[in-house]
């Protein structure tokens, strides 16, 4: 009977501590990966990461940064009450020719406090996709 009841007290033990570490705010993204896949250069830059507060308290994103000049994050700065959705939007220089994977550092006020977001494709130059004519490389025959 003591078997019994300490395997029960540790059991309810167990599922106090798995709710208490999901109380407070938790952001849960649609997806952490946006892919822009082969696109022009100079093409829309703005893609949009998607978001929801599943948590019990309001969210607070304190920062998100790019991991460089060419990929600006945007955020809400107010914050984002439980059930609640929001958006991040992500900005690539997309004047910049190749392929890229760049990421999007975000830190809010939840108990493991960063998320990171990936965009990635390639920037295709359409100046150099112009095709030379076939033939004899313009000489003439004499």
């Amino acid at each position: 009977m003591k078997q019994l009841l300490s395997i029960l007290a540790l059991l309810a033990f167990g599922a106090f501590a798995a709710q208490a570490q999901s109380s407070g705010p938790v952001m849960t993204f649609e997806t952490t990966t946006v892919d822009y896949g082969n696109i022009d250069k100079g093409a829309d830059p703005l893609r949009k990461f998607k978001f929801t507060n599943t948590g019990s308290e309001p969210l607070i994103i304190k920062t998100a940064k790019g991991s460089c000049g060419c990929t600006v994050p945007t955020y809400p700065k107010e914050p984002i009450m439980p059930g609640e959705s929001s958006v991040i939007e992500v900005r690539y220089d997309t004047q910049r020719v190749g392929a890229f994977s760049k990421s999007v550092t975000i830190t809010t006020n939840e108990a493991n406090d960063t998320h990171m977001l990936t965009i990635k494709g390639d920037v295709k130059d359409t100046a150099k996709q112009e095709s030379v004519p076939a033939g004899n490389g313009g000489l003439q025959k004499q």
